[in-house]
This record gives C-alpha cells, sequence and structure tokens, in this order.
C-alpha cells in the first residue's frame, strides 16, 4: 500500500504544488479544504487519479476535522503524515477582522492536532511564517526572542507553534515547523505581484502601491519552497524540528516589484505610492532572515530573490492570461 499523507489546505497557493510532489514521489494523497482560499481549479489536473482524493470541511470545526481525517483514513488507509498548511494567508484581511486569523489559523490548528491524536498519526509538518519574530533590527534565527508577532496572523502562527510543540510530549512522535519568508508563484491567490497584475488588467491611469516602495524582503518561489520542506522532513529528525526558509540574500523592495508588474503586463505605467514606511497594519517593511540551519543541512535554493519575483510575475501574468 501506498503511504499515505494529508495535507490541510492542499487545494491552496502552496498545498496544490506540494499534491503535485507527494504524488510524483510516488505517496497516496488526501486533501483537506474548506475552500475559502483554495480553489478546484489548483487540483483539477489530479482529479480522477487513484492516488488522490478531496474532503471538503471547515477543519476549526471539531466534528469536521475529525470527520474528514476518519473519511481519508477510511478510503485510502493510515495517514502516515499531515502536512498542516490551512490557515488565513492574508494578513491585511485579518487586521480588519481578527477573527479570521482565530478560526483558520489557532482553531484549525487545534482541530487538526485533535483529529490527528484520534487517528494516531504521529507525523506533522507545519507552515509558520517569518511574522512570529515580529519587528526586530537584529538577523533572525531560529532561536531569535522574545517572540512578539505585531499582526493576527503572526500571532495566530506562533500559537500554533506553541500547540504543536507541546503535541508532541502528548501524542505526536515528531513535528516539523517551518518560518516561510514571503512565497511568490502559479497559483498565487493574493500578495504584492498578484495584486500588482490585478489591477494592472484592469487599464489604471496609475499602479497604486501600498506604502512608498522602499520595503524590503526576501522572496521564495513556491517551487523552491516545497522543495526545501521536503529536504527538511527527509534529514530533520529531531522530535522538534524548527527551520527559518528562504533564498540566501536580503530580498528585493515593492518598488522592483511593481517595475516588473508593470513591464510585463502594461509597459509605461506610472506608479503612485500612497506613502509611508509600509503597507498596511501589521506589515513589516523588512528584515534579515538567516537560512544558515537550512543550508547546513544540504538545502541550497537555485533563485535569489530578484530571480524569483521575476519569474513569479511571469508565472502570475500568464494564470490569468496576460
Amino acid at each position: 500500500m501506498r503511504e499515505h499523507h494529508l495535507i490541510t489546505g492542499g487545494a491552496g497557493f502552496i498545498g496544490s504544488h506540494l499534491c503535485d510532489r507527494l504524488l510524483a514521489a510516488g505517496l497516496a494523497v488526501s486533501v483537506a479544504d474548506d475552500f475559502s482560499l483554495g480553489t478546484h481549479g489548483n487540483v483539477a489536473h489530479l482529479s480522477g487519479r487513484q492516488d488522490f482524493r478531496v474532503w471538503e470541511g471547515d477543519l476549526s470545526r471539531e466534528g469536521e476535522a475529525r470527520r474528514v481525517f476518519a473519511a481519508a483514513t477510511a478510503a485510502a488507509g493510515p495517514i502516515h503524515q499531515v502536512w498542516h498548511l490551512a490557515a488565513n494567508s492574508d494578513i491585511a484581511a485579518g487586521t480588519t477582522d481578527p477573527g479570521i486569523d482565530f478560526r483558520r489559523t489557532l482553531a484549525t490548528t487545534f482541530q487538526t492536532l485533535g483529529a490527528a491524536r484520534e487517528q494516531g498519526i504521529r507525523r506533522l509538518a507545519f507552515a509558520s511564517t517569518s511574522a512570529i519574530y515580529g519587528e526586530r533590527a537584529d538577523l533572525l534565527t531560529e532561536n531569535s526572542g522574545p517572540l512578539l508577532p505585531i499582526s493576527n496572523y503572526g500571532a495566530s502562527k506562533l500559537a500554533s507553534e506553541a500547540l504543536i510543540s507541546a503535541a508532541v510530549e502528548c501524542h505526536l512522535e515528531r513535528a516539523w515547523i517551518f518560518r516561510f519568508p514571503n512565497v511568490i508563484g502559479s497559483r498565487a491567490t493574493h500578495g504584492a505581484i498578484y495584486d500588482f497584475i490585478g489591477r494592472l488588467a484592469g487599464h489604471p491611469p496609475a499602479l497604486r502601491v501600498l506604502g512608498d516602495g522602499t520595503q524590503t524582503k526576501p522572496y521564495l518561489h513556491v517551487e523552491e519552497l516545497v522543495g526545501a520542506m521536503l529536504h527538511i522532513v527527509g534529514h530533520a529528525h529531531e522530535r522538534r524540528n524548527v527551520f527559518n526558509i528562504g533564498p540566501a540574500d536580503a530580498g528585493v523592495s515593492v518598488a522592483f516589484m511593481a517595475e516588473h508588474a508593470i513591464a510585463r503586463v502594461r509597459p509605461g505605467t506610472p506608479i503612485a505610492y500612497t506613502g509611508g514606511d509600509r503597507g498596511w497594519v501589521g506589515d513589516v517593511p523588512r528584515f534579515r532572515y538567516s537560512v544558515e540551519k537550512l543550508l547546513d543541512l544540504g538545502w541550497v535554493p537555485r533563485l535569489t530573490s530578484a530571480e524569483a519575483v521575476v519569474r513569479a510575475v511571469d508565472e502570475v501574468a500568464r494564470d490569468r492570461n496576460l
């Protein structure tokens, strides 16, 4: 019988790419998704495969999480590992409605852990974020602290990390926590590149860009992110494994992304900056991110932040038939 993996949020941006890689590795994959951000289109190319199933349900609800996990187990056999990606991934939306992060991130983590315990699942990998560090001037390593996030998004991810750590003492054999940078590429559902291209598709007189354009962060292509996740799970064997994932450079500016989006979609469009050093409440305008621990584990990114942005701009534009 094929090894069976379940991906929460598997119809989303990152989750759907992870589906592709796990199936290519010969594993059976079940997806659990409420389709609030994920889409059926992201996994439509996998429809009809005997080794792939999709279960729709709101995992923030105890009964739903247990139902989905039990159904997936009955259909494809015991679940070897959970990849927990289901969460609110729109930081700005969580500022407007803090309940979004509580329901879609923290409650989903709590109920996922409960359903995993009920099914006897001993391995869990979690998609966390650099936002758990908050706004800091020092180099961000996995041991940085205190951890003081400035967004509900980061706070809910940090609380989820704590729940997972506690679960290792109780019922998980091993957990992997991935702290993501800004992830970009095909099938994106939000983010600066996605927004820029969407606005440019409407032929605006100028491209509106939040902040002053100097916000600078590392960017990683989604295919490289998934490769790093798989490498970590295959090579990190502590009970708790926490890794920053990202490129090995300082990143690129928002202005750089806007200029490349304009060049690809609507050359000559002027940029209208809204001003200020950040795009929204809870935005961390710049940070320095260490990936030395990951490099020491033997994974090396192929693309710089700039190269990832150029590739992602073209992919997102093609996703929109531009």
